[in-house]
């Protein structure tokens, strides 16, 4: 009868027993690889969705920890998805990861461009109006810093398809566009193609409407733009 030989290095996360403790070091098993991977951003971000899928969804109070996390069958998507939210920068990312999960869309299907399309030109259109022109102002700065310009310059020297880029990820909001006249001559001289491209984030009709409700945001708007030069 042969005797069973002793293997006393086991590895913690998986169980599997070795010889040696070098080889039991140089082992990586799935579990041990989610282990190592903690503290990276797409992990976390898919860690972070994850706990708020399970309170979302079952009302759960504590919350998950990183081991139910690595042992869930779910780890992968959610990684994905991570990766999705690292890559994209979503505006507001609570709210776009509490958007997805109320969508009812699988999970598979998170990391959609038109999901966070969709997620995107609604938040335009309710989020506080100090949000969006900050928002804009710093896009501005920054195309500035870039180009050695003067940032107040952006709707009269950006060429039109970095503000059509701009527009469409909401980094320029329609609170500035239109009510600047630079801004609303910035427009004026995109073509129909381009103009087709910005037009979810830009729908006239409705921020019409909304300035039209909201008249202490909208001279808001206008004394800011005022004071730093944009007409």
């Amino acid at each position: 009868m042969i005797a069973l030989v002793n293997q006393p290095f086991k590895c913690v996360h998986c169980g599997k027993s070795f010889m040696k403790e070098k080889t039991c070091l140089a082992h990586v098993c799935e579990r041990k690889r989610r282990a190592m991977q903690e503290t990276e951003k797409r992990v976390q971000a898919g860690f972070m969705a994850f706990n708020r899928f399970y309170t979302l969804t079952q009302g759960s109070k504590k919350p998950k920890t990183y081991d139910e996390f690595c042992n869930s069958s779910y780890y992968n998507a959610f990684v994905k998805f991570g990766s999705f939210i690292n890559n994209v920068n979503p505006l507001y990312p609570d709210k776009f990861i509490d958007y997805v999960i109320k969508s009812g869309v699988k999970l598979d299907h998170w990391c959609r461009d038109s999901l966070y399309e969709s997620y995107l030109y609604e938040i335009l259109k309710v989020e506080p109006v100090e949000s969006a022109v900050q928002r804009s102002l710093q896009t501005m700065m920054e195309w500035a810093d870039e180009h050695s310009a003067q940032f107040e310059h952006y709707f009269n020297y950006a060429s039109l398809n970095k503000a059509v880029h701009d527009i469409r990820n909401g980094k320029i909001s329609s609170w500035v566009i239109l009510n600047s006249q630079a801004g609303k001559d910035m427009i004026n001289k995109m073509s129909d193609e381009q103009l087709d491209m910005i037009s979810p984030a830009l729908d006239v009709k409705f921020w019409l409407q909304k300035f039209n409700q909201c008249p202490a945001d909208v001279a808001l708007v206008k004394e800011i733009l005022e004071e730093i030069h944009i007409k």
